[in-house]
């Protein structure tokens, strides 16, 4: 090996560990897949909760309204929080066997940038279902719309895979605006099939290679 050759080398060795202090890197792939399956898993049981208050099992008027919007905000809360713990511990995981930090200042960063547009959409949705009670149907894709500008904002902090995912999240949340009355399926299609989708990937491409 000539000297140029050791340059180049001790060039990429910086690199790699500029990139490592500059980015989130322990985003577990088989986090994305469990939350994907999570995300699922809520659809089916907010379909079968939709079906049953369809078919009158709920009874008629504002009472059975508030019953199953109660019941789909509970689905939703237990399905953020389920993939939220599952991700957390499976990126912490994948932390130990990198030898990495699990809370620095780049997952600060990453968590700041994240939860800012979540947290915009979030009041966003709570304010129109508020003001306006009867725009139910615009829910999903701004759930859709909200999340993958948070993913767009807080990619630069961690793979670059993540902001094409957030493309993808816009792009069907837009689409969805189009088709009201069935975000359900956008929805699952959205936060399942996508993050299973992108989390093998990112499972084969970083969590494999570097094992």
């Amino acid at each position: 090996m000539n000297k140029q050759e050791e340059q180049l080398n001790a060039l990429n060795d910086i690199r790699k560990i500029m990139d490592r202090s500059s980015r989130f890197i322990s985003l577990s792939g088989l986090s994305g897949v469990f939350a994907g399956v999570t995300a699922l898993a809520g659809a089916y049981m907010a379909y079968r909760e939709l079906q049953h208050y369809a078919a009158g099992n709920y009874g008629y008027g504002t009472d059975s309204d508030i019953d199953i919007e109660y019941n789909l905000l509970r689905i939703a809360v237990l399905v953020l929080f389920t993939a939220i713990v599952g991700g957390l511990m499976l990126s912490f995981r994948q932390s130990r066997k990198k030898g990495l930090p699990f809370w620095d200042k780049t997952a600060k960063n990453l968590l700041l940038n994240l939860a800012i547009p979540l947290a915009a959409g979030g009041i966003f949705i709570l304010a129109m279902l508020i003001a306006h009670p009867n725009t139910f149907g615009l829910v999903a894709p701004s759930c859709l719309i909200f999340y993958g500008l948070a993913l767009i904002n807080a990619s630069k902090y961690t793979y670059s895979d993540i902001r094409f995912l957030g493309f993808c999240e816009i792009m069907l949340g837009l689409i969805s605006m189009f088709y009201i009355g069935y975000g359900l399926y956008f929805w699952a299609v959205g936060f399942g099939v996508l993050h299973i989708l992108y989390g093998g990937i990112m499972y084969f491409k970083y969590d494999r290679s570097n094992a």
